[in-house]
């Protein structure tokens, strides 16, 4: 992990305050995931920043719906501190993606979509199980598709949602591997 990386996790959690549902818990999953979406177009260390930062100002550990955008403008006041080796691309890139996280699906950007998709793969914490149709990269898609998310919930699902995703799991191998 990046040394700015590293010490923006240790900032955000120290002062968060709410529970497990937003916390480092899932912010260490949503580095991981933004690990596994990196293509040579992705700017991997403004993903790395957003897992630590994009939940970083909710009111709550529930529904709040503004807190990206609320993120997206705290994000100023680390820009003379912590941000500071960021380049002005990168910390516009990382303002973006915590702005919209919330309200926006897709950008085109393949790192703002990266961001996207690393929060959204964790979904299934909530016992919502990530949509392939949903995600704003192809790697997303995939992931989305082919994950077990049976084991990491210990939901039993029915027989009917099991043969669901089992045949999304089909569909998107073939398309992947013909």
């Amino acid at each position: 992990m990046e040394k700015i990386i590293a010490d923006i996790r240790e900032y955000a959690k120290s002062r968060w305050i709410f529970g497990e549902l937003h916390g480092i818990a899932h912010w260490d999953r949503v580095y991981e995931n933004g690990l596994m979406l990196i293509t040579p177009e992705v700017n991997k260390t403004v993903v790395g920043l957003f897992a630590y930062l994009h939940d970083s100002c909710r009111y709550d550990d529930s529904e709040d719906i503004d807190h990206g955008a609320r993120a997206s403008e705290w994000l100023n006041s680390l820009r003379d501190s912590l941000l500071r080796s960021l380049n002005d691309d990168e910390f516009n890139l990382l303002k973006e993606a915590c702005r919209l996280h919330t309200i926006a699906h897709k950008t085109g950007n393949p790192t703002i979509d990266a961001c996207f998709d690393a929060d959204r793969l964790g979904l299934w914490r909530c016992g919502i199980i990530p949509d392939p149709k949903r995600m704003a990269t192809e790697k997303g898609k995939y992931i989305a598709a082919t994950t077990n998310y049976e084991s990491l919930t210990g939901i039993k699902y029915t027989f009917k949602q099991r043969m669901y995703l089992s045949l999304r799991r089909l569909k998107y191998k073939s398309t992947l591997y013909p």
